[in-house]
């Protein structure tokens, strides 16, 4: 089977880079990322520059993984916000294996550890739906009111509640679920709108 990342010296790599060296894991792994040897550090996105490919779409769910067991799942989950904005397809491989990682989002939340911060994603993603800027801000807007709609369904309103002094002050709407999906199935990857529609049913 051929390498998800080309000729594999990527994946290589990116395991060879470590995070700060009092980085240790603490977690066991998510069974939906892509596996991380050892801890890793901002280094593996950023050193592709504003490659936003395969590889930046596989670095980026490596470091989620990084991140998840070391116990920082805020910031893991900030990795899931970095690898959509990869610039592919959808008929890529690395897909196939690694769906867009809305399942990833709804594991991690739903095994949350209590001693470790998580924040609170159902403002985050209020906030970064509504704030988007740079490349391609149209779809992931839209995926982040995605990642919104499934936080909300996952976790306790009154633990993380949305943000209604911004509701208030900028008159933000939520929109719509049904809205959400079509925004993706217009101008999201090919195949991703499928994915999202079948996380949510596993929620309802």
């Amino acid at each position: 089977m051929p390498s998800l990342v080309g000729d594999g010296k990527m994946a290589e790599k990116s395991r060879a880079m470590k995070s700060p060296v009092h980085a240790t894991f603490s977690h066991d792994a998510c069974p939906l990322l892509p596996e991380a040897t050892q801890p890793q550090g901002p280094a593996v996105t950023r050193e592709l520059g504003v490659a936003k490919c395969v590889r930046f779409y596989f670095a980026a769910l490596t470091y989620a993984q990084s991140l998840w067991r070391e116990g920082k799942p805020a910031q893991a989950v900030l990795q899931l916000n970095k690898s959509f904005m990869a610039d592919l397809r959808g008929d890529e491989e690395v897909l196939q294996v690694h769906p867009p990682p809305y399942a990833v989002l709804v594991w991690i939340l739903r095994h949350r550890p209590d001693e470790c911060f998580l924040g609170n994603p159902v403002r985050h993603f209020q906030h970064l739906a509504t704030r988007m800027n740079g490349e391609r801000k149209e779809i992931r807007s839209w995926r982040a009111w995605a990642c919104f709609h499934l936080s909300r369904q996952v976790l306790p309103m009154d633990e993380f509640p949305i943000d209604a002094e911004q509701v208030a002050e900028e008159g933000v709407v939520f929109p719509e679920w049904q809205d959400v999906v079509a925004g993706i199935r217009e101008a999201g990857w090919t195949g991703e709108v499928e994915v999202l529609e079948d996380v949510m049913r596993g929620l309802e």
